[in-house]
Order: structure tokens, then sequence, then C-alpha cells
């Protein structure tokens, strides 16, 4: 596939690693060859870098399967996550769920990301329903607007929340920022 080719979304193969690209641009000056500045993320380490090629290079196209799973639970070092269709279970490091793991209950249905045979990450949705666990008491007289105080949910996420949210309560959190929503 030629470089010229990459737009944001797009995976590909370059030096062994698979990546996916976030930005990309293009520049000419004069009479020299074009060059293809593409900012990418590692799907394999999660690093983010950026990449300058030349009009005329080449990388490999990487065919990223997509399956539909659902999350089943932890044990602290792996996650086990079953294919809907199959049955199958299949394990991924929590190393390499750090984030997601701040969103992860029994049962969600999630998207996981596999290439040839090797998983490389989970996409969650866009919001997930979480139950609050504890919350700090409303301060009497604190009107302002938008007054917000801390509250811990199921998954042990810290997270703002406006004052009329109570322990026991259903909030929805952005995958995103990690940041309230609204009520479920």
């Amino acid at each position: 596939m030629q470089v010229n080719d990459l737009r944001p979304g797009t995976t590909f193969l370059y030096e062994g690693n698979i990546f996916v690209v976030i930005d990309q641009s293009f520049s000419k000056t004069g009479r020299q060859q074009g060059k293809v500045t593409v900012k990418v993320k590692n799907l394999r380490t999660g690093a983010r870098v950026e990449i300058t090629f030349t009009g005329g290079d080449k990388v490999g196209k990487a065919m990223i399967e997509r399956k539909d799973m659902q999350y089943l639970y932890n044990d602290g070092n792996e996650a086990y996550l079953m294919d809907t269709e199959t049955y199958e279970q299949v394990q991924i490091p929590m190393t390499k769920l750090e984030w997601e793991s701040k969103f992860l209950i029994d049962g969600l249905m999630i998207k996981m990301a596999e290439y040839d045979g090797e998983i490389l990450g989970i996409a969650l949705p866009d919001k997930v329903e979480l139950t609050v666990t504890s919350a700090e008491a409303a301060v009497k007289g604190d009107t302002t607007s938008g007054a917000q105080k801390k509250a811990v949910v199921e998954t042990g996420l810290e997270i703002q929340v406006p004052l009329f949210v109570n322990e026991g309560t259903k909030v929805l959190i952005s995958t995103i920022d990690g940041k309230y929503s609204g009520r479920a």
C-alpha cells in the first residue's frame, strides 16, 4: 500500500509493528519529493509516535479483525472474555487493559481487536452503566450551579458527580474521559 493512501483509522504494518493512523499530513517543497508525515499509535505497545515517509514509500496493509465479545471476569492478572457466537473463551493480560479495566463489569459487551491470532486490545462502548458504591454527603446550602461531589463506582473508579447522586444510584460514565455522563 502506498503511504499516500494512509488516512486516519487505517491500519498498516511497518518495521514489524502494527500501527493505526491518528493524523496524516503531506508536504512538498520545490523540486523535492513529497513527504507524508503520520501520527500513529502502535497497537502492540500503545505508544504514539510520528513517522515521516517519502512519497514513493510503501507499507504493508494490516487487516484487523474485530469480534463481539462478552467480558466475564478477571483474576488480577488476566481478563477473561467469551466469543458470543462460538462460546470460546480468551484471556488478555490486565497490563494491556489499564484504562479499560476501570469500566469492565461482568457481562459487558465489547469488541476485541485481533491480528493474525494476536489479541491487540479491546474497544469499549462509548458509555457504560455503573453503580455508585460510595458518595460524599452533599453540603447543605451548596447550591451553586453545577456543584459536584466525589463518588466511587463499583469498579473502584473515582468520579465527580452532581449533588443529587447517592450510593446505589446507577450512572452513565464516558469511557473516553472517565467522566459522569448522566443517570442511567
